[in-house]
């Protein structure tokens, strides 16, 4: 950064964003992102760039071969990639990127546009797998006591969270905007958030981790709905039970009147289930939603049984009741009565029971944030900002965040979601106006940031950018595309 005029108090005045904070010598800003260093005003974090100390299979390459001490230090012959974390931004939107960063990589001369992005019109999508019910749709979560989002239609096996939005951020009271930007800078960085839902659960949400719901900890993703259980098992209880019903909150499954089960050529059970009924062997609404078998509120298994019928049933006529992660399991036989009496699960059932819990995925929150890269932004790469959503949409550029590979909405704008977890810690700071900062790079060959109406008289090579900064290097996750493949899927 520039130095700044100086007051005869030392302050200097930061023009990172609007808040046009006044620091005193020795002191940072409001976000604790620009400080007051000798009269210049300066970044306070290193810039981090990637590099490829490693190979696509996991092993140190060999001119990195004497890094196992690596200390973060850059490594000289390592390619490397210029990230936007800790670059500075473009604010207020009348100069070019603070880096444009010229590199050759395989033969093309590439430039590659590097910027911390202030962004007013962002989000976080989050998903958590789990059957539990959190709440209803939409109700409102909350953090801090202030609404910061609201609960978005569930998917398979996992429920959804909506959160942040200009309309959290500047749209309400001040105290609800701090909050929102609180919270997503915490679960953009990978931190645990606590979260509240009206008239539902509290959920500690961290990316990567398994979500925690009113104190417990899920452990398993459901294997599939109820119907699509008995897909998947029908031929491994065949011949071990009579009867299979697979408690599920979204659709409830019964083998003996399930194609599958027909295809077995299972007789009919004339075990009767509570619920409406949609196609063979699959029950709606057979229960409340809640912390029970399947996503209900049920405790007792046979609650859901309507009735019995006599015509179809028989003595001692075994029956498997199991949710859909395995978690929850029992086995009955009728007996003269035809009322079902509990009996040690058979090793043959309890093997199929087990199957399940396997074929479970591990329960996990997905943190994506997202963003529109508008005016600054675009403006800080080309003086022609709407050639460079051209070339983005023809794949002529890569958008990246901090290095990691992103997907940019169809439609117009750039409008791109990035999941957490592929970027490096700590990526995401805060404007106080309130307004989440992420980095983001967009790389393309230098023929075509020429043609776009780059700035390239403000281009410098590589080692140069490097020189005279604070550095951090990270060593490069191989399960991200290397950003400089312009072209490749991600």
């Amino acid at each position: 950064m520039a130095e700044k005029e100086n007051t005869s108090d030392g302050l200097i005045t930061c023009d990172a964003c609007p808040v046009l904070c006044r620091i005193r010598l020795g002191r940072s800003g409001a976000c604790d992102r620009y400080a007051n260093v000798d009269g210049v005003l300066t970044r306070a974090d290193p810039l981090v760039v990637l590099q490829k100390i490693l190979d696509d299979d996991g092993q140190v390459v060999p001119f990195a071969a004497a890094s196992e001490d690596w200390d973060g230090s850059l490594v000289s012959q390592a390619p490397t990639f210029v990230t936007g974390i800790g670059a500075t931004t473009t604010y207020p939107d009348y100069k070019p990127a603070p880096f444009i960063v010229s590199s050759d990589h395989d033969g093309v001369d590439m430039v590659t546009v590097v910027s911390e992005g202030v962004f007013s019109y962002c989000g976080v999508k989050v998903k958590i797998d789990t059957d539990r019910y959190i709440g209803p749709e939409p109700a409102a979560v909350r953090f801090d006591g202030e609404q910061i989002g609201h609960v978005t239609t569930a998917e398979y096996g996992s429920q959804m969270l909506a959160l942040g939005g200009v309309r959290h951020l500047t749209g309400a009271s001040k105290k609800e905007g701090n909050a929102t930007v609180q919270a997503m800078l915490a679960l953009c960085n990978k931190h645990a958030v606590e979260l509240t839902v009206d008239d539902g659960a509290s959920v500690v949400v961290q990316a990567g981790m398994p979500p925690i719901i009113d104190g417990d900890r899920e452990e398993r993703m459901r294997v599939g709905c109820g119907s699509a259980t008995i897909g998947i098992f029908a031929p491994q209880w065949h011949g071990h039970a009579d009867e299979v019903i697979v408690v599920d909150d979204h659709i409830t499954g019964v083998l003996t009147e399930h194609y599958s089960g027909k295809f077995l050529e299972m007789p009919p059970a004339g075990i009767r289930i509570r619920g409406r009924r949609s196609t063979a062997g699959r029950y709606f609404q057979v229960a409340e939603h809640g912390a029970g078998w399947g996503g209900t509120d049920i405790t007792d298994p046979l609650s859901i049984i309507d009735k019995i019928d006599p015509k179809a049933a028989w003595p001692g006529m075994r029956l498997m009741m199991v949710s859909t992660t395995g978690e929850d399991a029992a086995y009955f036989e009728l007996d003269d009565d035809l009322n079902p009496v509990e009996r040690e699960m058979p090793e043959a059932l309890q093997l199929v029971t087990d199957r399940i819990g396997e074929n479970c995925e591990p329960a996990l929150c997905t943190v994506l944030f997202m963003g529109g890269a508008g005016g600054s932004l675009r403006a800080g790469v080309t003086v022609n900002p709407v050639r460079l959503t051209r070339s983005v949409r023809n794949l002529f550029t890569r958008v990246t965040c901090g290095g990691a590979p992103v997907y940019v909405w169809p439609g117009g704008g750039i409008t791109l979601m990035v999941d957490v977890t592929r970027m490096p810690d700590n990526s995401f700071g805060y404007v106080p106006t309130p307004a989440l900062v992420a980095p983001i790079e967009f790389t393309l060959a230098r023929e075509e940031y020429e043609a776009i109406g780059g700035y390239t008289q403000s281009m410098v090579r590589l080692e140069d950018a490097l020189a005279g900064h604070k550095i951090r290097s990270e060593i490069w996750a191989g399960r991200n595309p290397w950003p400089l493949d312009v072209g490749l899927e991600a």
